[in-house]
C-alpha cells in the first residue's frame, strides 16, 4: 500500500469509527458555515431598504434586524452543540490509533525490539505528535465540507447577481492547488526533519531524568545542559523550517484572496454607478468574502496537511509488525469512554500442551549495529531440568535465551516446543508456558502489586506463594504499605535486590511450565541467591513452583545445581554437559569457575568486614 493511499485509508477510517457522531458533528458543523449564506441575503435587504432600493416601512426593517439577531443566535446554538460532540470523536479517533500501535508492538508476530526506536522518548513523540497529525488532518475535512458547501451557496448567489465580479473570486482557488502541487514534496521533507528532531529532544529529556543519578555523580550537568541545547537549536531550526513552509503557504493564499476583494470592488464600482449593483449586493458580497476566503485558507491547509500526515502514517507504522500497514495501524478497536469495557480476565485460560521438551536449533542472531551476536547454537531443554547458560561478558549469553523467547530477529534457526516448530515465539512462549525475568528490571511507578501482576489474574494465594519462592517476604514485611507500596519509577525506592527478586517473583506468579531467568543474581548476596534456588527446587518437587528452568548465571550457586550448562565463548557453543565433566573437558568453563571462585571469596571477605565493622 503507498504512503499517499495510506493516509486517506486511515482518514476514512477515522471518520467512520463512529459514524453517527462524526455525521451528526459535520451536519452541524456545515450548516455553522451555510448560515451566513442567510445572513448576507438579511443584510442585503436591510441595506436596501436603508438606500431606498426597496421601499418599505419601518416595521419591515425591524423585523428584518431581530431576522438578523436571530439567524446569529441559531448559528451560536450550532457552535455549542458542535463543541459538545466533537471532543469524543476526536479523543476516539487518537486513541484508536494509538491502542492498535501498542497492540501491535505487545502481541504482533515479529520481535518487537527490531522496530522499537532507540528511545522510549522517540516512541512517545510519535504516540503524541504523529497522531495528533492524523486526527487534525481528519478534522479538516469537516471544514473542508462546510467550507466547500458555503462557497457553492454563495457562487449561486453571487452568479444571479453579477457573473463577472463572481469568476474573479474563483482565482485564489486555482493558485493555491498550484502551488501546494510544487511545494508538497518539500513541505513533507521538512517536516519529517522537524519531527525527527523533536522526537530527538523528547528522547533525550527522558533519558536525562531517568539518569539523573548518574548524572549528579559524575558532575555532568554542564555537559548535559549543553547537549540539550545543541538538540534544541536543531529542532528549533526545523521548527521554524517547517513552520516557516506553512505560513509562506497560508501568506501566498491570502493574498491572491486579497487580490481578488481588490479586483471585486473595482469590477463592482462601475455597476454600481451605473444603478447594476446595489449597495446592498454590495453589502452580500462583502460578507460573504470573509467566508469565501476560508475556501482556499481550508483547501490550502488540507493540502499541505496531507503530506504531514503521509509522514506520521509511515512513522507509526514503523512501530507495527512487517506484515502490518496502514490497514491495521486504522482497523476500528473499540472505545469505552461512556461505557463499561470488556470484563477483565479473571482465570488463566487452560492449555493441552504442557512442556516436554523446548528446542533450539541452529539459532543465529546478529546485531546489526556491532555485528556480534550468537551463531549455529543448539539447545534443549527438557521438562524437570535445570539448565544453566553462562559465559564470558559479551559472549552472547543474553542474546541466546532473547532470541528462544521471540525477543529478537533470527537470521536462521528454528524453536521447537514438544517436537512441534513455533513459528512466531515470541506470541507463543509467552505465560503461562514461558514467564522471563530479564536482566534488567522492569519496574512502573505503581504499587508493588500492581508490578507483579500486571493485570494477571492471580489470587491472593498464589501471589504469597510467588513472593515466598522470591525470598521477597520478609523484605515485604519491613514494607509499612505492603503489596499496596508505590515503588516509583524503574523501582527506585526499592534496593537492587529487591528490583530483581520482585521481577522473578513477577516471573513466578504466573506458574510457567518453563522460568527463564537472565543474570538475577547480579544484585544479590550469595546467602539471598541460595536461598531462592533451593526454595524454587523444593517447590518444584511439591508441584507448588516450575518445574523447569533455564538460567544465565556465572554464579556458584546455579551451577553447581544445573543439570546441564552450555557455555558459550565469542557467541558460540564451546562446552555442553554437567560441572564436572565441563571442568574436565572444556577450558572456558575451568577459566570461569575460577574466576567465579575468586569474586566470591573477595564479596564474602567484604561482607565479614562490614559486619565486624
Amino acid at each position: 500500500m503507498s504512503s499517499r493511499s495510506g493516509v486517506f485509508l486511515v482518514m476514512r477510517r477515522l471518520a467512520s469509527f463512529d459514524l453517527r457522531r462524526y455525521v451528526v458533528g459535520t451536519a452541524l458543523w456545515s450548516l455553522f458555515f451555510l448560515v451566513p449564506l442567510l445572513t448576507g441575503l438579511v443584510l442585503k435587504a436591510i441595506f436596501d431598504q436603508l438606500s431606498g432600493q426597496r421601499a418599505a416601512g419601518a416595521n419591515t426593517a425591524l423585523w428584518l434586524c431581530l431576522a438578523f439577531v436571530a439567524v446569529e443566535a441559531v448559528r451560536g446554538l450550532m457552535f455549542w452543540f458542535s463543541l459538545n460532540i466533537w471532543p469524543y470523536w476526536w479523543n476516539g479517533a487518537a486513541t484508536i490509533l494509538r491502542a492498535n500501535v501498542l497492540r501491535s508492538v505487545l502481541t504482533a508476530r515479529g520481535p518487537a525490539a527490531s522496530r522499537l526506536p532507540h528511545s522510549s522518548g522517540e516512541a512517545v513523540s510519535r504516540f503524541r505528535d504523529d497522531v495528533e497529525d492524523l486526527v487534525i488532518l481528519t478534522d479538516n475535512t469537516v471544514d473542508l465540507a462546510g467550507s466547500l458547501l458555503f462557497g457553492i451557496g454563495a457562487f449561486v448567489i453571487m452568479w444571479s447577481i453579477d457573473p463577472v465580479v463572481t469568476v474573479v473570486l474563483v482565482l485564489p482557488l486555482t493558485i493555491v492547488v498550484i502551488l501546494n502541487r510544487v511545494l508538497s514534496e518539500v513541505i513533507r521533507r521538512i517536516h519529517r526533519r522537524a519531527r525527527e528532531l523533536g522526537a530527538a529532544v523528547t528522547a533525550f529529556i527522558g533519558e536525562t531524568f531517568s539518569g539523573v543519578l548518574a548524572i549528579k555523580t559524575a558532575g555532568a550537568e554542564g555537559a548535559v545542559l549543553d547537549r540539550l541545547r545543541e538538540h534544541n537549536q536543531r529542532r528549533r531550526q526545523a521548527a521554524v523550517k517547517d513552520r516557516l513552509a506553512m505560513d509562506m503557504l497560508d501568506t501566498a493564499t491570502g493574498a491572491t484572496v486579497e487580490v481578488s476583494i481588490g479586483l471585486v470592488l473595482l469590477l463592482a464600482a462601475p455597476a454600481m454607478r451605473r444603478g447594476d449593483f446595489t449597495v446592498g449586493d454590495l453589502a452580500l458580497f462583502t460578507s460573504y468574502v470573509g467566508w469565501l476566503t476560508m475556501l482556499p485558507r481550508v483547501l490550502g491547509r488540507m493540502l499541505y496537511r496531507i503530506p504531514q500526515g503521509t509522514v506520521a502514517t509511515e512513522r507509526l507504522a514503523r512501530l507495527m509488525a512487517t506484515h502490518e500497514d496502514a490497514d491495521d495501524l486504522s482497523r476500528h478497536s473499540g472505545v469505552w469512554f461512556d461505557s463499561e469495557p470488556p470484563p477483565v480476565a479473571t482465570e488463566v485460560p487452560e492449555r493441552t500442551d504442557p512442556l516436554r521438551v523446548v528446542e533450539a536449533r541452529g539459532l543465529t542472531v546478529r546485531h546489526s549495529d556491532t555485528g556480534r551476536g550468537v551463531a549455529d547454537v543448539d539447545l534443549r531443554v527438557e521438562r524437570g531440568s535445570f539448565t544453566v547458560v553462562t559465559g564470558a561478558v559479551g559472549s552472547g549469553k543474553t542474546t541466546l535465551v532473547r532470541a528462544l523467547l521471540g525477543l529478537l530477529p533470527l537470521n536462521q534457526g528454528t524453536v521447537s516446543w514438544n517436537g512441534r516448530e513455533v513459528e512466531d515465539p515470541g506470541t507463543f512462549l509467552v505465560p503461562n508456558r514461558v514467564a522471563y525475568a530479564g536482566q534488567v528490571p522492569r519496574l512502573f511507578s505503581e504499587s508493588l502489586r500492581e508490578n507483579l501482576l500486571l493485570g494477571w489474574p492471580a489470587d491472593a494465594e498464589e501471589l504469597d506463594r510467588a513472593l515466598a519462592l522470591a525470598a521477597l517476604e520478609r523484605d515485604l514485611a519491613d514494607m509499612p504499605e505492603g503489596l499496596d507500596t508505590v515503588v516509583g519509577p524503574r523501582g527506585v525506592r526499592l534496593s537492587g535486590g529487591q528490583v530483581q527478586r520482585a521481577t522473578a517473583a513477577r516471573a513466578l506468579v504466573r506458574s510457567p511450565d518453563l522460568l527463564v531467568v537472565d543474570d538475577l543474581s547480579s544484585a544479590l548476596d550469595v546467602e539471598t541467591e541460595q536461598l531462592l534456588w533451593d526454595r524454587i527446587a523444593v517447590a518444584a518437587k511439591d508441584g507448588r513452583g516450575p518445574a523447569t528452568l533455564l538460567v544465565v548465571s556465572h554464579r556458584r550457586a546455579a551451577l553447581e545445581r544445573a543439570d546441564q550448562i552450555v557455555v558459550l565463548d565469542r557467541g558460540r557453543v564451546v562446552g555442553t554437559g554437567a560441572l564436572r565433566d565441563l571442568l574436565r573437558t572444556c577450558p572456558e568453563m575451568r577459566r570461569l569457575w575460577n574466576e567465579e571462585l575468586v569474586v566470591e571469596a573477595e564479596e564474602h571477605s567484604t561482607t565479614t568486614a562490614a559486619v565486624s565493622t
